[in-house]
């Protein structure tokens, strides 16, 4: 099957991998395993991109990261997705997040309206609410800081590019 689309990721630092994964467990222990993309990094997806538009979002990636410093991020909700479908841990909108976010547009149609969130679980609906009680119980808010953009093409999955976010710390 051909590639259907692009996403620039934000990667969230290891501290916050190892809490997230620490969630994920939790579920896992509950026998709940989802159908979500595996060995990609906890994430917040920033922008969609067409698969002709690779060498366009590698360099706005790239542009990005070089601009803009490691970006603060404060995971305090839980939410899903309409349908059912999606569980996961969401942060809060501060300046740094909307200003990374604005970099790393692109100029193609997004398929959905850019919703803040770090996907935990996919699956049917009915499991999805079954796996909320869990969730909510080893859920804990905490401050993570984006580290990272990373390019990858969809279905299959594809890694293209990561660049570490270099920019000077506005503060």
């Amino acid at each position: 099957m051909a590639e259907q689309f692009l996403t620039l990721m934000a990667d969230l630092d290891d501290e916050a991998q190892a809490r997230m994964s620490g969630w994920y467990r939790s579920l896992q222990e509950a026998g709940f395993t989802g159908i979500q993309t595996p060995g990609l990094p906890y994430h917040i997806s920033l922008s969609t991109f067409s698969p002709d538009q690779e060498k366009e979002a590698a360099e706005i990636a790239r542009k990005a990261a070089a601009e803009h410093a490691p970006v603060p991020v404060h995971l305090s909700h839980i939410g899903m997705f309409a349908g059912g479908k999606v569980l996961f841990a969401a942060p809060e909108k501060n300046e740094e997040l909307n200003a990374l976010q604005e970099a790393c547009r692109s100029d193609a149609p997004q398929q959905y309206p850019w919703t803040l969130h770090v996907t935990m679980l996919i699956d049917e609906p009915e499991t999805i609410c079954a796996a909320i009680p869990v969730f909510v119980k080893s859920f804990v808010p905490f401050t993570a800081r984006i580290v990272r953009l990373h390019l990858c093409a969809f279905w299959p999955t594809r890694e293209i590019a990561s660049f570490a976010l270099e920019g000077v710390m506005n503060k």
